[in-house]
Order: structure tokens, then C-alpha cells, then sequence
């Protein structure tokens, strides 16, 4: 509720719906999620969730990042294996990505996954959008709110686009609140970075499409116009 882009973003209508019941509403066409939950420590949001028929945990309020709290709901929860968070401003996640990042978790050797795709080189110098590099074998490199990698050829570099999302093993996102939060976390205010540097594996997904999250109210307008083509 206190982002600063974008103030009140969670409660904003989307298609006559507040923009987190749209975020539900996309995780409940994931064909792998057997419970979804909204974790919260706002009331206001608490009800409209309610009010949708959805299902609410309610957390602290002082957490730093979004997997410290997705962390704190999961210990009010039951036993699971696997949890996804899916980040409350992404409308447009397609199922078939949420069941990608979840299926990435099948490797033993990975606690964490998440997904990107191809993004124009002319967003690659806008904070809001979070590049990824990574590796062959699709593990994580580094993640950044600056151009990278470099183009030092011209045309020669691709871009990717973090997507707002991520899995877990149960036990590492229950280990990752004692993590030393990280000076790469706090500098770029990425909190995927505090499991780089703590030395854990992420392996991210390249998934087809654009599914660009709601960061202003111009996203919001963009967001609108998608799902009013979509619904026609």
C-alpha cells in the first residue's frame, strides 16, 4: 500500500476488479498450486481479498522484503513441499509460467527459481525493469536494475527481464530470514541478490511473452487495455 511509484497499487482497479484479485485470479490457472493464500499487513487489502473469496494470512509489518514475509505466512501455514511467491502486481503471469518456475524446483540441487523473458534494448537503461544474466545451464548470475550485460559490440547483447515471481524448497525459504541481508540486496534493493551472495543457486526460467508487472499508472492504463482485448 505504501509503494512509492505508486501509492494505494494493491487496491487500484483493473478491469473492475482490485488489482490483487486479478493477480489471484491469474494464480488460480496454475495447473501445480494446490493452495493460494494473500500475505498481507494491510486490513483494507485483507478485505477486498476476502470479499473475492480469496484467503489471507496476515503478517508483521517491518518486514524488509517480500520473501521475509512470504517466509513468516508460510510458518502459520500446513506442511508443503514448494511455495511461489507471486509478487501482487503481476496481473498478466500466465499459468504456464507460474507452473515453469515451479517445475524448475524438481532439480535437488536448486532451492530457488523465477522467470524472465526477452525485453526490447531500449527498456534495458529503465530502473523499473530488472535484468537477469545467467548462465547455460540457466542459473542466475547477477540481477540488476542497470543495462546489463554491456553491449561493447553493438547488437551483439540480449536482454532479459526478471519476472515477479519466485519458487522455493520449503526449507530454504524458511532459512532465508536469517541470511545476513547483503550489500548488492541493499544497493540495488533486489532481495534475490541476498541469496547469490550467500552463495545458493537460482535457477530462472526463459518463458515466451512480455508480462510487464503494474509499477505506475501508465502500467495500469497498458494493463487495462490488455485485459479488455482479452476479455472481448
Amino acid at each position: 500500500m505504501e509503494s512509492k511509484r505508486f501509492p494505494g497499487k494493491p487496491l487500484a482497479m483493473l478491469g473492475g476488479l482490485p488489482l490483487v484479485v486479478r493477480v489471484i485470479q491469474a494464480a488460480e490457472k496454475s495447473e501445480l498450486i494446490s493452495e493460494l493464500y494473500v500475505a498481507t499487513d494491510n486490513d483494507r487489502i485483507a478485505a477486498a481479498v476476502r470479499d473475492h473469496g480469496g484467503n489471507v494470512v496476515m503478517t508483521r509489518p517491518d518486514h524488509p522484503t517480500g520473501t521475509d514475509r512470504v517466509a513468516e505466512a508460510l510458518s502459520s501455514l500446513g506442511k508443503c513441499d514448494l511455495v511461489v511467491n507471486i509478487q501482487g502486481d503481476e496481473p498478466l503471469l500466465k499459468s504456464q509460467v507460474i507452473d515453469s518456475v515451479i517445475t524448475a524446483l524438481d532439480d535437488p540441487e536448486i532451492p530457488m527459481s523465477t522467470a524472465c523473458c526477452h525485453m526490447d534494448e531500449r527498456q534495458a537503461d529503465d530502473p523499473n525493469s530488472v535484468k537477469v544474466v545467467f548462465d547455460h545451464k540457466g542459473l542466475a548470475l547477477y540481477f540488476s536494475r542497470s543495462r546489463i550485460p554491456y553491449d561493447r559490440d553493438i547488437g551483439s547483447a540480449k536482454y532479459y527481464r526478471h519476472l515477479g515471481i519466485y519458487g522455493f524448497k520449503r526449507e530454504f525459504l524458511m532459512k532465508y530470514p536469517s541470511l545476513r541481508r547483503s550489500p548488492l540486496e541493499i544497493a540495488e534493493g533486489l532481495e534475490q541478490l541476498r541469496a547469490l551472495e550467500h552463495g545458493f543457486k537460482i535457477k530462472t526460467v526463459v518463458v515466451d511473452g512480455d508480462y510487464k508487472g503494474i509499477d505506475s499508472q501508465e502500467d495500469l492504463i497498458e494493463a487495462e487495455k490488455h485485459i479488455s482485448e482479452r476479455e472481448r
